[in-house]
């Protein structure tokens, strides 16, 4: 596992722990990883930080180090070109986590692998490229090393336990706070979204199985909605919070910002359809199975009650969330 102490890669570690798996954790050593690894130290971003990973091409008995690497970078891809070719000859099969932001966003809703791909990306990129070139780049760059030995898990909107990003523990702090709470748009909005467990459970399986190529790997569309997801919170947070759903247009209106002001809702329109309507049908017929929002919901909470109510953030991302003046100040006009 390279990473594996945070969100998405804990989720794995922990699944293939569960599973009996031997499980090497390469890491950087800021976090610390699940009870019964082993762990390699290094940081792929410098000069000979992989050095840890440099061992014997073969494993015992003529085999090859390991049978699976799980891969969940999402910065320069340059940092996947050289790990993969390092480890090609050293893992029987790489797995990255990729992201459905790989697609062409003006491609038509509904559509799923097939769908037009970003342009430009390139395996050899470094430095500052944004999320979408990033994750296909590394695509890019796991596919000329490992060829058909590769998979990718296009993974949407990631929730669960050990969030880093802060979308689902902003809202369950929000709605732990009580009292009026700004909703957005329509409680029947449907969502498309992925529990950071399940995503690991599907990924291993997968692997294990011999897939290979690209997944979307999402919950189907109306899994759950966006009244089902707060309704969740408030049961979950058992807070006297009252949900004052409020018109997208008048959100939008007062320069309200979807997606980062108001984490995982998106108005009507051409980014929804992208983000809440793909097709996951292949990711299901091989196995991906989804559980309730509820469980993803309050599993989130007690993970974020044993660590006092303070998500951890990763420091290359933004924090979320409706500043509390302005939320306040919509509440006020809709009473």
């Amino acid at each position: 596992m390279l990473g594996g102490t945070e969100f998405v890669g804990r989720a794995v570690t922990e699944a293939a722990l569960a599973r009996g798996w031997e499980v090497t954790v390469f890491h950087r050593g800021r976090h610390a990883p699940p009870p019964g690894v082993a762990e390699l130290l290094g940081d792929r971003t410098t000069e000979d930080g992989l050095a840890a990973l440099a061992g014997p091409g073969e494993g015992p008995g003529g085999g090859y180090a390991w049978d699976l690497v799980v891969d969940t970078w999402s910065g320069a891809p340059s940092a996947v070109r050289d790990a993969a070719r390092l480890l090609a000859d050293r893992a029987a099969r790489y797995a990255y986590v990729s992201s459905r932001s790989v697609y062409d966003h003006s491609a038509p809703a509904g559509l799923g692998e097939e769908g037009r791909l970003v342009a430009g990306a390139s395996p050899d990129a470094g430095g500052d490229v944004s999320y979408p070139l990033a994750k296909r780049g590394g695509e890019l760059a796991a596919l000329d090393a490992f060829g058909d030995r590769a998979l990718f898990a296009r993974a949407g909107l990631i929730l669960g336990p050990w969030e880093n990003i802060g979308r689902l523990p902003w809202w369950l702090g929000r709605i732990a706070r009580g009292g009026p709470v700004l909703a957005p748009g329509t409680p029947d909005v449907a969502l498309q979204y992925i529990d950071a467990r399940d995503l690991a459970n599907w990924l291993l399986d997968a692997a294990d199985s011999g897939l290979h190529g690209p997944y979307d790997l999402v919950g189907r569309a109306g899994h759950a909605t966006m009244g089902q997801l707060l309704d969740a919170c408030v049961r979950a947070t058992g807070s006297d919070a009252e949900l004052r759903w409020t018109p997208a247009e008048k959100i939008l209106a007062a320069g309200v910002e979807p997606w980062t002001d108001l984490p995982v809702w998106l108005p009507p329109g051409e980014l929804y359809e992208a983000i809440h309507g793909g097709d996951v049908s292949r990711a299901y017929e091989t196995g991906l199975r989804c559980r309730p929002v509820e469980e993803t919901v309050a599993d989130t909470w007690k993970w974020l009650e044993e660590l006092g109510g303070v998500a951890p953030q990763r420091p290359d991302r933004p924090a979320v969330g409706l500043d509390q003046a302005k939320e306040a100040e919509l509440l006020a006009e809709e009473a």
